[in-house]
């Protein structure tokens, strides 16, 4: 595992989330996490869909299931599957800024400003629970693993998306891609796969699949830069964000192209896990 000399805590998190609100919207959009492109010839809109698709199609979702997006941003995930589903979603959020929109999506979606790893949830009382990109943030991902098992039934469905370390990485790539990356992005730490399989089956889940779409996201970064770079000259909001010296995230700027060359040299890995509760 990953940890860098000054790991991120939980406040340091929700500021960055705070602070780079604008940014991740007017960038990216509302789908705060990778997309997934199966053709190639996806515009990013659809690309980040599909990624929503790949995490709804592995937690067999049934009408009257009640769901838990564990980190849910600003709810677009969870908008997404109530347009299909007749089900209700719980999210959680560490961001103000996110938990503002979130709050306004859909009379089925409650989303609660409150830290996942006290979270204050009723045990056994969801179906299914999923976190996109999130688990990353989490200061203790035992707890992390911990806690879903807690909330979610026997039988229940747990399926995360996450950023990896990969296989026999070099000194020099943890030193100058993946602990960078960690600082810049507010990731108290970064895990591999067979991390994450010990965690989960120490908190009771048993594996039912796993998938690596590094090279099926990769493509989310490139398009993030072009953007920004673009929106340096064009969106005074944007230019003003990454010139301010009072904005403390604003260094995560620096870990775009980190995470291009991340992703393309294997350091950095992507994966698409399902479990089920135990």
């Amino acid at each position: 595992m990953i940890v860098p000399d000054q790991p991120s805590d939980t406040a340091s998190v929700a500021l960055h989330y705070d602070e780079l609100d604008l940014a991740y919207r007017r960038i990216w959009g509302d789908h705060v996490h990778h997309g997934y492109w199966r053709r190639g010839d996806e515009t990013p809109e659809q690309a980040a869909g599909q990624l929503v698709a790949e995490v709804e199609r592995r937690l067999g979702i049934e009408p009257g299931h009640r769901l838990c997006d564990i980190g849910c941003g600003y709810g677009a995930t969870a908008a997404d599957l109530l347009s299909r589903h007749d089900v209700s979603i719980t999210g959680l959020t560490l961001s103000a800024a996110q938990h503002r929109i979130g709050s306004a999506r859909s009379p089925r979606f409650t989303c609660l400003l409150r830290d996942w790893l006290d979270n204050g949830l009723d045990p056994g009382s969801f179906d299914g629970a999923y976190a996109i990109e999130s688990s990353e943030h989490m200061t203790s991902k035992p707890r992390f693993f911990g806690q879903a098992r807690r909330i979610l039934r026997s039988g229940g469905r747990l399926a995360v998306c996450a950023w990896l370390e990969g296989e026999a990485v070099p000194a020099w790539q943890v030193r100058h891609l993946l602990l960078p990356i960690c600082r810049e992005g507010r990731l108290p730490s970064m895990g591999s796969r067979e991390d994450y399989l010990e965690w989960a089956s120490t908190a009771g889940f048993r594996l039912m699949d796993y998938q690596d779409i590094s090279r099926e996201v990769r493509r989310t970064w490139s398009i993030c830069l072009a953007r920004f770079s673009q929106s340096l000259f064009s969106d005074r909001r944007i230019r003003q964000l990454a010139l301010s010296r009072a904005t403390t995230s604003r260094d995560f700027i620096l870990s775009l192209p980190r995470l291009i060359l991340a992703l393309r040299t294997g350091a950095m890995r992507y994966g698409i896990f399902q479990w089920e509760a135990i």
